[in-house]
């Protein structure tokens, strides 16, 4: 193959509703703004419409990115979303994002590796590109409409999460350049520390009222801070073996947003200086499988993403799941 498979750039949406920690705090009233703030690092979180979904706002920020970059959507190849929200059980999201967009010759596929998504589907788009050489354009999206699943006064959860989408371009670049490796790794020791289980096979919805302790989402955050510093540094690692790397070769890196003491301390571990690095979870929160796909595309708006680095994205999802892949932007 004489050509690499790179990142042509990326968008994102975000609703336009915004929700602050007093807000939140006015219906979660055991804790307070200042708690929430040392804890996590959020200041607030973005809140989806009544008529949003997960499709349209994925499309919003899809088509942007077609526009900014001049291509038909009957040029996209392959559509892969990543989501643990979609609109439907199924069909699939991607399949209503093709049809919103008019991408009649994409091939479709939706990824659930939880908040690791878009590091996964950026993975399976490139690869399937690498393939078949008649593929000259993918969207990799990350989207999430998780609001209408949060306890508003659980705070596991309402303080961290948050709704948007993210969309990369993937096309054919020189050689040398685009996606180096990849990287996963899956710990379930700690299986059922995050999970929905409400609407699955194991709970389906038919035939029962709602059911507070199941029809929320529900999360551990001790057990999911404990995953996350033991085994997100650990894929990374192994990713640069196997990229016959060292962490001083990479000159950007974009995490999942989930907490920023978390990006901090996984930073520190892994001695990467915090200039060499994008956060938005202060301002947006914890977007899901939208959060590294967001940050990315902030990133290279803000010109900290140039051409001719090595940019490391990196994700941790329930599961649990980690995932790392390098670029040569």
């Amino acid at each position: 193959m004489d050509y690499g498979i790179g990142i042509l750039g990326a968008s994102h949406y975000l609703p336009e509703k915004i929700q602050t920690n007093e807000e939140l705090c006015e219906v979660m009233t055991d804790v307070a703004p200042e708690w929430i703030l040392k804890k996590t690092g959020i200041k607030r979180r973005y809140i989806a419409r009544k008529d949003d979904s997960s499709s349209s706002m994925a499309t919003i920020a899809a088509k942007k990115l077609l526009e900014k970059h001049n291509i038909s959507p009957d040029k996209i190849n392959l559509i892969v979303a990543a989501t643990f929200s979609p609109d439907y059980m199924f069909p699939p999201v991607s399949a209503k994002i093709q049809l919103n967009l008019g991408a009649k010759n994409a091939q479709i596929i939706d990824v659930n590796t939880n908040c690791t998504g878009f590091v996964t589907g950026l993975t399976v788009a490139s690869d399937r590109m690498r393939i078949d050489d008649t593929y000259d354009y993918a969207l990799v999206i990350g989207v999430e409409l998780h609001t209408r699943f949060i306890n508003p006064k659980d705070r596991e959860t309402a303080i961290f999460f948050s709704d948007g989408a993210g969309v990369a371009l993937l096309g054919h670049v020189k050689k040398g350049s685009g996606i180096i490796n990849s990287k996963f790794l899956t710990d379930t020791s700690t299986y059922e520390s995050v999970r929905f289980r409400g609407g699955g096979s194991s709970y389906p919805l038919v035939n029962r009222k709602f059911m507070p302790e199941i029809d929320y989402i529900e999360m551990n955050g001790l057990a999911t801070w404990k995953q996350a510093i033991t085994n997100l540094p650990k894929v990374i690692k192994e990713l640069l073996v196997k990229s016959e790397m060292k962490i001083e070769d990479v000159d950007f890196c974009i995490f999942h947003q989930a907490n920023l003491n978390l990006i901090q301390y996984v930073m520190a571990k892994l001695k990467i200086p915090l200039d060499k690095t994008h956060t938005n979870v202060e301002e947006i929160g914890n977007t899901g499988s939208a959060s590294i796909a967001i940050a990315l595309s902030e990133a290279i708006q803000l010109g900290k993403v140039k051409p001719g680095q090595k940019v490391l994205l990196a994700g941790v999802g329930a599961g649990f799941n980690f995932g790392a892949s390098i670029w040569q932007f």
